[in-house]
């Protein structure tokens, strides 16, 4: 059995998605009335509520959020922030019903609170919206739709439309150097099957982390837009069509992605024509992809991806895929546009295994390239990927969580 393997929780069968048992469990966890809330500490993997004051003493500026605290929101808290001071805001188990917002450029840390920081599945705060875009919509852009958007401001996290997107113009500032978010979920409630657009994350021109994180949608789940780097460790994201998608660069590692249905495919990606050398794509390292239940009948059915554009570019490495994936692996867009160029998009695979995996109908379905060690070396590691703005600059990961990946 592949180490990737022990990913696979037991159960897994079982769906991770019914709204009203995450609700339930997050309601479970919250403390009686009298409890020693706000306040949080640490001890082994686990935080447990003794105080806001030694809150303040473990982490830098650190304030709480929960129904009997100072803010009632994570959205106040963020607000009450100034521009540039490091901070920590920690939120108290339960369900906070609201659109989150980060456009502050100084780093942010989000940590929900859990009894085992290493299990997503034990995550007790839940981040809640409903809304979607698209025809049978009034918003007018995709990122009106999400739960969180990290970005410095609207222009930069729009998804225009065409072939290049929203145009952000070429004196936009950065926003957030370092956004993390530690076991929170993020769930778009606007309806249990592909409606239109309905994010869980918009970001663009910044810099996020997730770790522990769960990520409920049905389409379009994760955008990462442009000129914006996305890390995830260890988090399940849940969708149906296209669930990543964006401009950016986005590294999911020892995370589960879990097929809802099929529709589109996991990743759909818009390259971008630059003059210095990118690495814009979306790469899933050592994890799973999984359906969500055994009822699904998807078998064979599920694409890894299909191209946005034909400077797609996306990465499946070391990723166990269960029997819902299409022997073929990827698809075009579509028939009629098949946004597909043998020398130029680039979905790819790389030592991965399991049911979904079908070395024959890849290279016969002709769009699935599979590298050798020497093709995948560039997009190998975070550091290979993540490149500083607007230059080909490796190396960028001072935002990343020491403890969630070896440089």
């Amino acid at each position: 059995m592949t180490a990737r393997a022990g990913l696979q929780r037991a159960g897994a069968s079982m769906s991770l998605f019914v709204v009203a048992g995450l609700l339930a469990t997050a309601a479970l966890a919250v403390a009686a009335p009298g409890a020693a809330y706000p306040g949080w500490s640490t001890k082994g993997s686990s935080y447990t509520a003794v105080g806001a004051d030694y809150c303040r003493h473990v982490w830098t500026h650190c304030l709480v959020v929960g129904a009997n605290s100072t803010f009632t929101s994570i959205q106040a808290a963020i607000d009450s922030l100034d521009e540039t001071s490091p901070a920590t805001i920690v939120v108290l188990s339960g369900t906070y019903n609201e659109q989150l917002n980060v456009t502050r450029q100084g780093p942010l840390y989000l940590r929900g609170q859990t009894d085992d920081t290493t299990d997503d599945a034990r995550n007790t705060v839940n981040v809640t919206w409903a809304a979607f875009a698209g025809s049978n919509s009034n918003l007018t852009d995709n990122v009106f739709s999400s739960v969180l958007t990290v970005a410095p401001n609207l222009n930069a996290s729009r998804t225009g439309s065409g072939p290049t997107g929203w145009a952000v113009l070429p004196d936009n500032p950065f926003g957030n150097v370092d956004f993390r978010a530690y076991n929170l979920n993020f769930l778009n409630l606007a309806a249990e099957r592909s409606v239109g657009p309905a994010l869980t994350l918009a970001t663009g021109y910044s810099n996020s982390s997730f770790y522990q994180c769960g990520f409920y949608s049905y389409q379009d789940t994760i955008y990462v837009g442009k000129i914006s780097n996305a890390y995830f460790h260890n988090c399940t994201v849940a969708g149906q069509t296209d669930f990543l998608y964006g401009f950016g660069t986005a590294w999911f590692e020892r995370s589960t992605l879990v097929l809802r249905s099929c529709g589109g495919g996991v990743t759909a990606w818009k390259g971008t024509n630059t003059t210095f050398t990118n690495a814009y794509g979306v790469y899933v390292n050592d994890s799973q992809v999984i359906k969500a239940n055994s009822s699904l009948a998807i078998t064979h059915k599920c694409s890894l991806g299909r191209p946005w554009n034909s400077l797609h570019r996306s990465v499946f490495a070391s990723t166990y895929l269960d029997d819902s994936i299409l022997p073929a692996g990827y698809t075009i867009w579509s028939s009629s546009t098949p946004n597909f160029s043998a020398n130029l998009t680039l979905m790819a695979e790389y030592s991965d295994d399991g049911p979904g995996y079908n070395e024959t109908a890849r290279v016969a379905g002709g769009v699935d390239t599979l590298l050798d060690d020497a093709g995948f070396a560039p997009y190998s590691s975070p550091a290979r990927v993540f490149k500083f703005p607007f230059s080909d600059v490796e190396g960028n990961t001072a935002w990343i969580d020491d403890c969630a990946w070896s440089k």
